[in-house]
């Protein structure tokens, strides 16, 4: 995540974003733990409040769960009772040591120009036939929400191109309608990938 607008938001506005009724997306993430081994290792980049590495502890896998904001992990660390590493995407540098990698909502704060090193990051944090899960607001031009938040607003075709020349394999981008923290309504793109 840049050091900028956007980290300044999560850092200013961590207890509120953290604490805010959010529905768990649980669906997605029962997907998700369904193709993973139980006890399964599991890296979250960009946990937030924490809701979700809760639910995948609960679930009996071995959980990662990181932020990039240091407010925003004290909240999640609050929430789940064990530590959160704060780390930016671009200094993630392990090699082969998770069988899952959950991203929800997170990536999508990536400048565009970096993105393909964060999942070139990804691709070698995760075992051989290790699972990607992703997602992104849909759009055709990087731009800033009205927080001042910075989003890489992906399309589809242009993101399946990203991980195709990245060498993921088992690519899907499913496309729903929802919303965000701003309340507007928003085009989502679900990506599913494997090492």
């Amino acid at each position: 995540m840049p050091h900028d607008s956007t980290s300044a938001f999560y850092d200013n506005n961590a207890a509120i974003y953290a604490n805010r009724a959010r529905s768990l997306p649980k669906q997605k993430l029962d997907t998700f733990l369904a193709r993973l081994a139980p006890g399964a290792a599991i890296l979250e980049l960009g946990c937030g409040g924490g809701q979700d590495s809760a639910y995948m502890l609960s679930q009996g896998f071995d959980v990662t769960p990181t932020d990039g904001s240091p407010e925003l992990a004290a909240q999640a660390e609050a929430r789940i009772g064990r530590e959160v590493r704060v780390m930016l995407f671009e200094d993630l540098n392990a090699e082969a040591a998770f069988d899952g990698v959950w991203a929800e909502a997170s990536l999508l704060h990536v400048p565009r120009t970096t993105l393909d090193d964060v999942f070139a990051r990804i691709h070698r944090a995760l075992r051989t036939g290790g699972i990607l899960h992703a997602s992104f607001k849909s759009g055709e031009a990087e731009g800033h929400d009205g927080f001042g938040r910075y989003y890489n607003y992906p399309s589809a075709h242009w993101l399946s191109a990203l991980l195709t020349a990245g060498g993921w394999r088992n690519l899907a981008v499913e496309e729903s309608d929802g919303g965000g923290y701003d309340g507007r309504p928003t085009r989502w793109l679900i990506v599913s990938a494997q090492r």
